[in-house]
Parts: C-alpha cells; structure tokens; sequence
C-alpha cells in the first residue's frame, strides 16, 4: 500500500475501534452529572430544596472537579490513561448510585462534590489518549466523534429520564431509581474499560505492522515538530500563556453553558405549561434540542478540519449562542415556541465551539505538557460550571424568574468568545489564525 492508503485504513481501524467506545463512555459519564437537572423536578420538592440549594449542590460538583482535576491528570501521565480512566469510571458510578439515597442539604452537597472529585481528569484523560492515535490534522473530528455525547446524552437522556422519573418501585421515588440505573453502566464499562484500550500504538494488536510503524512514524515526528515550539514538562505547560488564556475563556463559557444545561429542565418546564405539555412529552422536545446540537456539533468540527482554522469557530459560535440565549430570555413570556427555537439555537452554539476548542491544545503541546495543559484549562473552566448553576439559583430566587439570569449567562458566553480571539503564540506568531499547522511548522 502507498502512503495515502496506509492513512486512510490506519486511521479509519483507529477511529472504529476508539471512538465508539470513547464516546459510550463518555455519554454515561454526562448523563451521570446532569440528570440532576431532571431529577430536580421531583428531588427539590421531596426534599425541601431551593433553588438556591439546589444551584450550589449541582454546581458544587465542578468544585471537587477542580480540585483534582490537574492532580488526576498528573497521575495519568505515570500511571497510563487507560487503567485511569477506568479507575474514574468505576468509582464515579459507586459514588452516583450514593446519589439516590440522600436526605440532608449536606448530604447533597457532599455526593454531588465526591462525584466532581471522582471523575475529575476523565475529558483530559481521553484528549490526550486520542492525541496518541491521531495527526493533529484529524483530532477536530476525532474529538468531535466522541464529545457529541454530550448532547447524545442529553437527547437521549432527556426521554429516558423523564421516563424514570415516572417508575416507583420499592417505596422508592423516580428520582432516586434514576440516579441508580443510570450510574450501574459506568460500573460496567469502566472494568471493560481495562481490557480493552491498549495504552500505545505498539501494544494495539488490531493494526497491521506496517500500519503501525506509519503511525508511529507521523506521530513521532508531529510530537517533534511540537517540542521545537514549545518544550514543556507537565508542570511548564500550566504557566503557559495560551494555557492561562484558554483556562479564562473557557470559564466563561462553562459558567454559560452549565448555567442553563442545570436549569434548562427547570425552564422549559414552566414553558411546557404554558403548551399542555406532559413531563414525558417535554423529555422529548429537550431531546430533540439536543439532538440538533449534535449534528451543529459534528459539522463544525468537520468544517473546522476541513478549513485548519479554530479560533474564529468558537468565538462565532458563542457569540451565536449568547445571542440567542438573551433573545430567548426576552421572549418566554410572550412568544413560547420561539422561545424554544432560540434555547436550540443557543444549544447549538455552545456545543459547536466544542470540537474546534480543544483542537487547540494538542496543537502546540506534546505528551506529558498536552495532559497538563489540557487538565488546567479543564479544570478552570469546570470551576465555571460551579458558578454558573449557583448564580442561576442564586439570582432566580431573588429575582423570582430566569430573564436575569439567562442574560447573564448570555454575557458570560460572548465574553468567552472575545478571550479565544485574543490567543497569541510565543515568538509573536498567531496560535489559531488561518492553518493552525502550517503556523505550527514555522514558529520554530
């Protein structure tokens, strides 16, 4: 086989066999930390909880995330990702099954903060495996293969939810068997997990010899091309000022995005009694907001590839949904649909920033420096999402509606766009600005 060939099989064997696991994976870890939004509906009521109370619990769970994220990923670094991730994997389901059984407004706080410490480092820990098997020209779409469980799991997730929350089993409440059926498959997977990733290119039996000696020969030579630019340690990479600017933006993003992904059940909830909807019914209309997000999402970052360019595709698609999110907020008193319309539209955008976004920092950063570079801008970013639900709360319960909040939270979005344009790249040459590659090969 000729070069090209040997490309193209190698990655397509590479993508078949990582990505649909990856994003299994993935999808149940989403579902495990944002079914609280649905839960709430039946939760917050059984419990006497506000939502104030609970905006600081859902939100409290980025704070043990933060706190371990960039530790986790250090670990990682010596201890392999595959057997991390699926250590992550089997004491995040453990501690999610806790979740059914809690009682107290402590109890609350402290399993939602031990499920953000137990699955801390898992995203940066799949990053950087995928950086691994990847040319950089193809990690947009690889990351975009398995991060469209994000809103996977919210379409799915939205249905089966609401359909849970309806079941009573045991003297058992919905709300308590949603959190226990949908944390057993992390369980399952994250031992599975073990057997089946292989932590080198060397060790992936599944690929020819010569298919492995092309891989290891372009990816070498990338990681090269990488350490002429910038020769971090894991350590180095946190100081970086890409890193640190990356980290602010997507802080802002997430305070955004987890703002209205908490409470959107919540929200829509009190659209859909303005239509006659059900609460099966509006699992179904979430649903497909979502599902719409999936394909804004995986187009994006096909278009991303396509053009080599990252940065002015997420600062338009936040603006994008920033927008849309202020709009929605002005017209759910008087126009429910298009409210709705805007919601999706404001959905879409933040979810198609994702792809080109975290094509970035495997772009400049090599091994141990792109899972340290990659869990601090993480792990900042996630402390978004600690403040985005708790001041949703906070302010919905001083203001006694969401339009405040939700312009807020539109605020937030387009700010995290602004910070992206400004990224630089040491010797004054443009980071992301046209062919991220190309500026990649000669800012040595």
């Amino acid at each position: 086989m000729n070069t090209i060939q040997i490309e193209r099989s190698t990655t397509k064997k590479v993508t078949l066999r990582l990505i649909p696991f990856l994003f299994l994976c993935f999808t149940i870890s989403i579902l495990d930390r944002v079914n609280i939004g649905f839960a709430a509906l039946q939760m917050n009521e059984d419990l006497g909880f506000s939502d104030a109370v609970f905006g600081l619990g859902a939100g409290i769970f980025f704070l043990g995330y933060f706190l371990f994220e960039v530790p986790g990923s250090a670990i990682m670094s010596k201890v392999g990702a595959r057997k991390w991730i699926s250590r992550i994997m089997v004491t995040w389901g453990i501690i999610a099954i806790l979740m059914a059984f809690v009682t107290e407004t402590w109890q609350f706080y402290t399993a939602r903060f031990l499920l953000g410490l137990a699955e801390a480092s898992f995203y940066p820990c799949m990053v950087h495996y995928l950086s691994g098997f990847y040319q950089s020209k193809h990690h947009a779409k690889a990351i975009a293969g398995f991060m469209i469980a994000i809103p996977a799991a919210n379409a799915i997730g939205s249905p089966l939810t609401t359909f849970l929350l309806g079941i009573k089993w045991f003297d058992m409440a919905g709300w308590q068997w949603l959190f226990i059926l949908e944390a057993v498959p992390a369980i399952i997977l994250g031992i599975i997990c073990f057997f089946y990733l292989d932590d080198t290119i060397q060790e992936a039996k599944w690929l020819t010899k010569e298919e492995k000696k092309w891989l290891i020969n372009v990816t070498a030579k990338e990681q090269k091309e990488k350490k002429s630019v910038k020769n971090y340690t894991f350590w180095q990479a946190l100081k970086d000022y890409d890193i640190i600017i990356l980290s602010v933006a997507y802080f802002c993003w997430m305070m955004g995005y987890y703002g209205i992904n908490m409470f959107l059940p919540t929200i829509t909830n009190g659209l859909s009694a303005q239509t006659g909807l059900s609460t099966q019914a509006l699992g179904w209309v979430i649903g497909l907001m979502y599902l719409f997000s999936m394909i804004v999402m995986y187009t994006v970052g096909l278009h991303s590839d396509k053009k080599n360019e990252r940065r002015w595709h997420v600062a338009s698609c936040l603006s994008v949904s920033a927008i849309a999110m202020v709009a929605a907020a002005y017209t759910i008193q008087t126009n429910v649909w298009l409210a709705f319309l805007l919601l999706t539209i404001s959905l879409c955008g933040a979810f198609g920033a994702y792809s080109p976004f975290w094509a970035i920092p495997p772009s400049f950063l090599t091994g141990a420096a792109a899972g340290g570079g990659i869990a601090m801008i993480n792990s900042i970013g996630n402390l978004g999402g600690f403040f985005g639900p708790y001041l949703v709360g906070w302010i919905r319960d001083l203001t006694g509606n969401f339009l405040v909040s939700m312009i807020f939270l539109g605020v937030s979005l387009i700010l995290g766009g602004i910070i992206v344009s400004t990224l630089v790249k040491v010797s004054g040459k443009a980071l992301v600005k046209g062919d991220d590659t190309a500026n990649l090969k000669t800012a040595k």
